[in-house]
């Protein structure tokens, strides 16, 4: 099974509303072409600690910051594949590990039952994490529909759109179909630009046209806010504060 990767770009983020997005994705026409995956739905599987020590770190953006997600294309079953990544970004450079895996295989090695089919670099980076954090588990399941392109004269430059962003804390499995509640609003977007060098003119000129504003969000990072958000709502009302 192919697919065992390492990247390293930046990568750029912009909350759309509506009406940007229409005016971006006709705009690009005659600059990109559409990715080998299209139009997908994608799905994440994000492990943390059981105090989510992982993504507390995150949005208190440190120089250095490192998530682990299981990712599949639509719903996966046991014999399908899916990417175990390990994300780092250092210095708003984004560094990627990637194992492809069946769905099996990746889940019996996060929960302890097996070691990893192979024994590369990557699989080596993986140990250390999960022995580092030790206690790590299912915490939020994401999902989005996704439109990916690159360049037609820069292949290494992508570009995504995120739609449709739903998460979810329980039935914590890629082989459960995609659902949950909404990140941000129904007829928002997330683009994504990821690049290996500099942004061409023709992109920031768009960008410019459809006055796009860089955006730090985080999908999953939005996610954990909206459930502390819940749990600080409970606890006025009486309840207990866990998170």
């Amino acid at each position: 099974m192919s697919g065992n990767d390492k990247f390293q770009r930046k990568e750029l983020k912009y909350r759309l509303s509506a009406a940007q997005y229409r005016f971006l994705r006709e705009a690009l026409e005659p600059f990109v072409v559409p990715d080998e995956y299209g139009e997908s739905t994608i799905c994440n599987l994000y492990f943390d600690t059981p105090d989510y020590r992982l993504i507390r770190k995150s949005i208190e953006k440190p120089v250095y910051k490192e998530k682990l997600r299981l990712r599949s294309y639509g719903v996966a079953g046991p014999e399908d594949k899916t990417f175990l990544e390990l994300k780092k970004k250092y210095k708003g450079i984004v560094y990627k590990r990637r194992l492809c895996l069946k769905e099996q295989e990746a889940m019996d090695y996060l929960s302890g039952k097996a070691p990893l089919p192979m024994n590369t670099q990557i699989a080596k980076e993986l140990d250390w994490f999960l022995d580092f954090y030790g206690d790590l588990r299912p915490a939020v399941y994401l999902n989005y529909d996704r439109q990916a392109f690159y360049a037609k004269d820069e292949p290494d430059l992508r570009i995504t759109f995120d739609r449709n962003i739903h998460f979810r804390t329980e039935d914590l499995s890629l082989q459960s179909l995609p659902g949950g509640r909404f990140v941000i609003g129904p007829g928002e977007c997330i683009m994504e630009i990821k690049a290996a060098g500099a942004m061409p003119l023709w992109l920031t000129a768009l960008l410019t046209q459809a006055n796009a504003k860089r955006n730090s969000f985080s999908k999953y990072g939005t996610a954990y806010g909206m459930l502390l958000e819940e749990e600080q709502q409970n606890y006025l009302s009486g309840g207990t504060l866990s998170a």
